[in-house]
């Protein structure tokens, strides 16, 4: 019987005994400006297909995405299925499209399309279980854990519609990493956001990882948040920053935890190594609720945060339109397209990001410099230093307006604001007024 546990158990080994974090990892160049969008197809379109979601590839340049993350495209199991339309993350055939989306030659099609429009794409991968009705059951059932039965078992315990995959087998290493290089060979994507990739073994993403870049640089996103899985990946999840943003509007955090995290997380990565900013995402917003239940009125203010923070800010689809319901995670539930001020919020933050280096991701941007250490608790301040291209960011947690002095000496010059335009000659102590979670932020120029 091999049990979850040991499994667990000896992969947390199998990660603490290899080499140093980011070692002769690659990170393409065009990740250092880019901002990632992630693309619930299902949810997207009246249709959920790749064809309708294309008409939206305009507007997503336009709001500056630069990474297209798509939820996972191939076909859905039916055996044990949730729900109607079951789990994205029940995969059926690593090597086909789920025929609601589309043909592969639609989907070749629309990766070149977003190439033409200079931005790159990258798809989810379940790499840790698959379906119940997956062909491996039948030809390869040595690649699934087995209890003292015999019989096939889930992850974890909620998770009745899939089945543990056997990473012991290094034959599924094979299959798995075929499966991994034909999306790449095939149809030309720039990489993968990796489901639960701390649930597989690290030797796996490296080896998986060497072979993908043999093809061509790829970008890995891994759903975990430990430095180690930057030895294969590019990016991790900032879920203890995500916490600190909920706990913080609850009053349960302040603004000492916040930095402590950050600062915390980036000493732990490879110089490289990027963290993945957001207010939410597909599992946070179905499951734990929308940004607006979660931050209410400070919805838009950790928004931006998450663009004037070291790392690369995520934007879920729908939240450009302030999307305000959990969209069902096992039925069709179609977003509302709408214009709000989420929409130019986004847009004007992108553009930032886009032309100022202080702001671009990893260790191409500027350093984060503290200027709130002695200021109200509720406010944060600092500058992302680039000299010369600073950016200063003020940041209003409370309910209640304030208003803050600042000694900008070291930082003097002109500076436009990022939203009005308006320029303004800092030098020496400033005053800056701060609505109910307002926020300024200023761009030298």
């Amino acid at each position: 019987m091999i049990i979850k546990h040991l499994k667990i158990a000896i992969l947390v080994f199998l990660v603490t005994t290899i080499i140093v974090p980011g070692q002769d990892l690659v990170t393409p160049g065009w990740v250092k400006d880019k901002i990632i969008y992630e693309v619930n197809l299902r949810q997207f379109t009246p249709s959920g297909s790749l064809k309708e979601f294309r008409t939206h590839l305009p507007r997503l340049k336009e709001l500056g995405a630069g990474i297209l993350w798509l939820m996972p495209i191939h076909p859905i199991g039916e055996k044990n299925r949730k729900g109607t339309l079951g789990s994205y993350y029940a995969v059926k055939d690593y090597k086909d499209i789920d025929p609601l989306y589309g043909s592969k030659e639609e989907f070749k099609e629309f990766v070149k399309e977003v190439h033409d429009m200079g931005m790159y794409v990258i798809i989810d991968w379940v790499a840790n279980h698959t379906a119940w009705d997956h062909p491996w059951t039948s030809t390869n059932p040595d690649f699934y854990t087995k209890n003292e039965k015999g019989e096939f078992i889930p992850p974890v315990a909620d998770w009745q519609d899939v089945i543990d995959l056997n990473y012991y087998n290094k034959q599924l290493w094979h299959a798995m990493t075929d499966a991994l290089k034909y999306w790449v060979k095939e149809f030309d994507i720039d990489g993968y956001r990796c489901d639960v990739a701390g649930m597989v073994p690290q030797t796996f993403w490296e080896s998986a990882r060497a072979s993908l870049d043999s093809i061509k640089p790829v970008f890995m996103l891994a759903e975990w948040d430990t430095p180690e899985v930057h030895t294969a990946f590019n990016m991790s999840y900032g879920w203890k920053m995500y916490s600190k943003f909920n706990e913080i509007h609850a009053g349960k955090a302040g603004r000492e935890d916040l930095y402590k995290t950050l600062f915390d997380h980036i000493k732990s990565l490879p110089k490289d190594g990027i963290i993945m900013q957001f207010t939410s995402n597909h599992d946070e917003n179905s499951w734990n609720g929308t940004e607006f239940e979660r931050l209410g009125e400070a919805a838009p203010t950790f928004a931006a945060l998450t663009f004037l923070l070291p790392g690369m800010p995520l934007i879920y689809s729908g939240q450009e339109a302030s999307l305000d319901k959990r969209l069902s995670f096992f039925e069709k539930d179609e977003i509302i397209w709408r214009q709000t001020k989420m929409t130019e919020l986004y847009r004007t933050l992108s553009r930032l990001k886009k032309v100022n280096p202080a702001l671009y991701n990893g260790m191409y941007g500027g350093e984060l410099v503290r200027l709130d250490e002695n200021l109200d608790g509720k406010v944060i301040a600092f500058v992302r230093d680039s000299n010369p291209n600073n950016v200063l960011a003020c940041f209003n947690l409370s309910g209640e307006e304030k208003t803050i002095e600042l000694d900008l000496t070291k930082y003097s010059g002109k500076y436009e604001e990022a939203f009005s335009g308006t320029v303004k000659d800092f030098d020496g102590r400033v005053s800056i007024k701060l609505s109910p979670y307002g926020y300024a932020i200023y761009s030298k120029k």
